[in-house]
This record gives structure tokens, C-alpha cells and sequence, in this order.
């Protein structure tokens, strides 16, 4: 079950668009302006003009380091000698390892034992120390809390944090500076960090423009939740997209999203194939399946495009070369349909 404190209610100190703007200058320097990349093939499949936010090419290999390194980096001088605790699949964990590495922050990172071994060894490498659990015996929430205490350390969240969603935010502040003016911006969803984020950046920048959130329809409690307005949650989802296996929206995600973005959808399994192998084979880009969620949708026809100006957020490239290439050949059975 969620925690009873999350509402439709904004926190009193929920990030807002200035918050986006203060993070992006506070990365100048830091982080990877990541290209913005065209495809006629995707123009002429999905009949819009398609721009791609590659954060495949971002430092650890996804936007992730974006929120790690702004929230890091305002810690107190007693934080920062302590140290930081977080858990995340992989992508959060790198970031916070290598945004740790850079600012002298000792890290430990919660990992579940199933996490993709390309992301644990690049974690490792940044010089985090990993504890493993496993998903079937207890969360990662209660055990981050567990030795928080323990260990008196600051917990890093992987997205519901008014730091995180602000750092994530500047992924759209970015792609809007840098593209003419978009009037669709579809964005992968695991928490929301990087859904809240672009959507206060696009009401600021591009109040025109449509923010739509993309699930896994195997792991749509953020879909679910943002249609009914009330907070639904997944346990473990089995889905190939493992970066959006959170449980449940959050404290700040959930009434940000309802809040500012337009819509969300959800694509298929075969659909997140499908998209990966595009972007492998026509575009050159190594993509893993939680940042083929955008373009999942545009080619599943999730959402409508037909002539439209639209932008896609490529949040991440760290995948397991052997097990992608089996993803994408077909060699590997998808997830079976029980959750």
C-alpha cells in the first residue's frame, strides 16, 4: 500500500518552473545538452514531424543524472560528509553514484537482485556500494527507511523529490529551447519525476503544447491513477521496461501530474519491442525498453500525431547488449500476462 500522506494536494515546497530554471543553471557545465535527433522514416510511419530528446548520450546513459546531481548538490555540508542512501533499478543508481563520485558524496544504493547486471557493474564502477534485496520479500521503500536509520543518511529518492523533478524538468527545458514550437511532448513514465519535470517546463515555455505521459499497459498505475484521479499502484509489474516498475505515483508526482499534464497512454510489450528495434536499426541509437516508451507510442498509434509537430523524450540507452538483442530479435519470450 502507499503511504496515507499521498493526495491530489501539491506540497507546500512542490517545485515549480522556477525551480526548473535554477537547476538548469545550477548544471550548466555538468550535464550532456544530449542532441535532438530527426528521422524521415519515423516522419513518413507516424505522418508528424517527429524530434527525439536523445538522453541516451546524458552522463550515465539517461536523464536520470539530471535530478541526481541537483539534489546532491544542495545538500548540507553534514549530508554531503554522511553520505546518501537511494534505491533504484539502475538508472537512479548510477546517477547518484556518479554525481556522488564528482561531489566527494559516499553512496549506497539499494538494487534489487534482478536489476539488469550492465547497470549494477556501472554503479559499482562510479564507487557505490550496492545492497541487494529481493523484490518478493520486502519493498525497497521499507528497507531504504530500515537503514536510513540505521545509519542516520539522507535518502536521494529515485523521482519524488522537489530537487529530482526539478533536474528532470530541464530534459524538456532543453528540447524546447532547441526545436521550433511543439504541439504534442510525449515522455516515458515510470514515478513521474521526468513527466512532472518537462510539464512544468512546458507550461512555462510551451503552453500550447500537449504533455502526454507513457506507460507499459502492464504497469499503468500512473495511467490508471491520472484517469480517475485517484492513486493506484502495481506490485512488481513484469514488464520488459524495468525503469517503470515503481509501485505507485508520488507525494509530489501525483498531484503534478494530474495537475499539468495533458493525457497518458500505455503501449503493449510487443510495441516496445517493436520500437526498440526501430530506433536500434534505423536511427542507430541503442535505446533500452523504458526509454523506447515514447516512440512506442507514436508507432503503436497510441497517440493521435497525424500532422503534428511532436517531440519524444529518449530517456535512456543502458541496456544488456545480450539480452536486448534478444529482446529485439525475438530470441527471448516476452513477460508472461500475470503481473
Amino acid at each position: 500500500m502507499p503511504p496515507p500522506d499521498i493526495t491530489t494536494t501539491l506540497p507546500d515546497d512542490a517545485p515549480t518552473y522556477d525551480d526548473v530554471a535554477a537547476a538548469d543553471r545550477r548544471l550548466h557545465g555538468i550535464v550532456n545538452r544530449t542532441p535532438v535527433m530527426t528521422s524521415r522514416t519515423l516522419n513518413a510511419r507516424t505522418g508528424a514531424s517527429v524530434v527525439l530528446k536523445c538522453e541516451n548520450f546524458q552522463r550515465t546513459g539517461a536523464f536520470k543524472f539530471r535530478g541526481a546531481y541537483n539534489a546532491m548538490s544542495r545538500l548540507s555540508d553534514d549530508d554531503q560528509r554522511r553520505g546518501v542512501l537511494t534505491y533504484s533499478s539502475g538508472n537512479h543508481a548510477q546517477a547518484v553514484a556518479l554525481a556522488g563520485q564528482l561531489l566527494g558524496i559516499p553512496t549506497t544504493i539499494i538494487m534489487p537482485n534482478d536489476a539488469p547486471a550492465v547497470k549494477r557493474a556501472a554503479t559499482e564502477g562510479y564507487g557505490a556500494t550496492v545492497i541487494e534485496y529481493d523484490r518478493a520479500e520486502t519493498t525497497r521503500e521499507a528497507l531504504a527507511r530500515k537503514i536510513a536509520e540505521e545509519r542516520e543518511l539522507p535518502i536521494i529518492p529515485p523521482y519524488d523529490h522537489p530537487h529530482i523533478i526539478a533536474g528532470q524538468g530541464t530534459t524538456a527545458k532543453e528540447l524546447f529551447e532547441d526545436t521550433d514550437a511543439l504541439d504534442v511532448l510525449l515522455v516515458c513514465c515510470g514515478g513521474g519525476g521526468l513527466l512532472s519535470g518537462s510539464a512544468l517546463a512546458a507550461g512555462a515555455l510551451a503552453p500550447r503544447c500537449r504533455v502526454i505521459g507513457v506507460e507499459p499497459a502492464r504497469a499503468d498505475d500512473a495511467t490508471r491513477s491520472f484517469h480517475s484521479g485517484t492513486l493506484h499502484t502495481v506490485h512488481n509489474p513484469d514488464t520488459i521496461a524495468d525503469g517503470a516498475r515503481t509501485p505507485y505515483l508520488g507525494r509530489y508526482t501525483f498531484p503534478l501530474v494530474l495537475q499539468h499534464a495533458d493525457d497518458m497512454v500505455t503501449v503493449s510489450e510487443n510495441a516496445l519491442r517493436d520500437a526498440m528495434r526501430f530506433l536500434w536499426e534505423r536511427m542507430k541509437l541503442v535505446v533500452e525498453p523504458t526509454g523506447a516508451l515514447a516512440v512506442a507510442a507514436l508507432l503503436s498509434e497510441a497517440v493521435e500525431v497525424q500532422g503534428r509537430r511532436v517531440g519524444a523524450v529518449i530517456s535512456g540507452g543502458n541496456v544488456d547488449l545480450e539480452r536486448a538483442l534478444s529482446l529485439v530479435c525475438g530470441a527471448e519470450p516476452m513477460p508472461s500476462a500475470n503481473r
